[in-house]
């Protein structure tokens, strides 16, 4: 029953989602040709308040003004380019998803190529130590007995302190020598 109760809340909070994320922007002119001139103009513009979405799939209220706004200046009998000129002109080409090339954007464009070529220098350089790396010589027989027999005196001598225990065999060892 809890089981039951549950679901259909959960359902109800859900319900009110389904009906708004599914309907597709209606059209606010009589015009078509304007309208589809404006989805057109509207794809190629980022939301200045989402940014990761264009201003033809916005739902807030500030891209709802702009796509107005850009409907009435093309009303107006502006051309697509005066458009977005005016809207760079107020918020920069940051507005744009495809800002111009100049010589403020000139890290946006070149900053992934960038990125790139210092993971291959990267990369490169890393291959290279590994290939020059010396092998390191084989341990004798006798020194890993050595090792070995220090190992189980410093852990016989001080179980506790692995450290202090390792600490106390160099000094014993280096005594002895």
């Amino acid at each position: 029953m809890r089981y039951r109760l549950r679901l259909l809340v959960l359902a109800f909070c859900l319900l009110p989602g389904w009906g708004t994320a599914s309907l597709p922007a209606a059209p606010n002119t009589d015009d078509p040709v304007l309208e589809a001139r404006l989805n057109h103009l509207a794809e190629d513009l980022r939301c200045v308040v989402c940014q990761n979405e264009s201003l033809a799939e916005s739902r807030v209220s500030l891209a709802l003004d702009l796509r107005e706004e850009i409907r009435e200046m093309m009303r107006a009998g502006m051309s697509d380019d005066a458009v977005v000129e005016s809207l760079v002109a107020r918020y920069g080409d940051f507005v744009l998803y495809r800002p111009p090339v100049k010589p403020l954007t000139y890290v946006l464009w070149g900053g992934p190529l960038a990125f790139l070529l210092i993971g291959i220098a990267l990369a490169l350089a890393t291959l290279h130590r590994r290939r020059t790396l010396r092998p390191q010589a084989d341990v004798s027989p006798e020194a890993l007995r050595e090792a070995a027999r220090l190992l189980r005196s410093d852990h016989s001598s001080h179980p506790g302190s692995p450290i202090a225990s390792g600490r106390a065999s160099r000094l014993s060892h280096q005594e002895e020598r």
